[in-house]
């Protein structure tokens, strides 16, 4: 098996090792445009200075509709595609691969994030910068407004939303691209039975509920013939009755089929006050089922917080990079320190750092 500091290529594009920096949403664009500013240059940059192998960005919305929040970024102008352009050559530059999620957060758009919204949850209203959302059906989250069922010329849209995203993202530099379907939006939405009520060609069957991914995925790789792409899937609703890792791994063959290189396993997210038995590493077995059942390449998350742990998830073959968030918010030089601890020589330390390397 791989170690954890051993690199992996993707359609050409290596990353140097398999500690990768997940999408977190920072809810730091205060005037609405969507466009990234240093907030995101020093947040990111900060991740590939530390010696992730794949930086990826936050949930990064394909229209104005697709945003979380108000305060999301985007990549549906030239305006933001310029702006990400520094972030992705400094990612670059330091030896790390950027990466964009791409994202539309379907009935959990236009939301308040909780920086600037003084502590209101629920959606944000019209009057106050707020929009209409769209989802399969005309049922809310739990709190949320009602939002409205797209038809088929909107399902149309949002693929062709995705499709000019992507070929923005590759103007910006961005060398890996990640289709959201997970957590509860817009994507996840369709797959899932418990928000996806429809009756056409899109609901019921579980090649219906696939079909928005599968053609998501099919323009993305029509737009980028060169570039790893990958989906992030939630492998569970943690409900009955909901989408599970058998569904997934189901789909994330067809997916593969479809174009997708690599799965990015989460879970949850569909429905609100749904108790989650959360321990350390508690969501690497659905990455090692999809791994397994479907021999796809996966990555794992969830509460992966020590070197030995991350070792262990890749070499044990159970997936095939690992994606960190909080641990890395906690201390950005994550892999740096892994290196040291585990006994791994690296040559990517920042010169700049060097001089605060751990001696043997």
């Amino acid at each position: 098996m791989p170690s954890l500091f051993d690199p992996l290529t993707l359609r050409g594009v290596t990353t140097r090792n398999r500690i990768w920096t997940s999408p977190m949403c920072q809810y730091s664009v205060f005037d609405q445009s969507g466009i990234p500013n240093t907030w995101h240059l020093v947040h990111l940059g900060s991740f590939a200075t530390g010696g992730s192998g794949l930086v990826f960005s936050e949930a990064t919305a394909v229209s104005p509709e697709g945003r979380i929040s108000p305060e999301d970024t985007g990549i549906w102008t030239d305006e933001q595609r310029d702006a990400w352009k520094p972030i992705t050559a400094f990612i670059a530059e330091q030896g790390a691969v950027p990466g964009i999620q791409l994202a539309h957060a379907g009935r959990k758009a236009s939301t308040f994030s909780g920086l600037a919204s003084d502590g209101r949850t629920g959606t944000v209203p019209e009057s106050e910068g707020g929009w209409k959302t769209v989802a399969p059906s005309a049922i809310p989250f739990d709190g949320y407004a009602v939002p409205q069922e797209l038809d088929a010329a909107g399902i149309d849209k949002v693929v062709d939303d995705f499709r000019t995203a992507t070929r923005r993202s590759l103007e910006a530099g961005f060398r890996v691209l990640e289709i959201h379907a997970a957590h509860g939006y817009l994507i996840h939405q369709f797959l899932s039975p418990i928000s996806n009520q429809r009756t056409d060609e899109y609901g019921g069957s579980l090649e219906n509920r696939a079909r928005l991914l599968l053609r998501v995925v099919a323009a993305v790789r029509e737009e980028a013939p060169d570039a790893p792409l990958f989906v992030r899937f939630s492998a569970s609703d943690w409900t009955e009755g909901g989408w599970d890792e058998h569904q997934t791994a189901t789909v994330a063959a067809w997916a593969q089929d479809a174009g997708a290189d690599f799965f990015d396993i989460s879970s949850g997210g569909i429905q609100a006050g749904i108790r989650i038995p959360v321990e350390p590493g508690y969501q690497v077995p659905f990455a090692h089922h999809v791994r397994s059942t479907s021999e796809v390449d996966v990555s794992a998350v969830g509460l992966i917080t020590t070197p030995e742990q991350a070792a262990e998830i890749v070499e044990s073959g159970r997936a095939d990079a690992v994606m960190l968030a909080r641990e890395l918010l906690r201390d950005p030089h994550f892999p740096l320190r892994a290196a040291h601890e585990l006994g791994v020589e690296i040559d990517y330390w920042p010169p700049q750092y060097v001089r605060a390397k751990w001696r043997r």
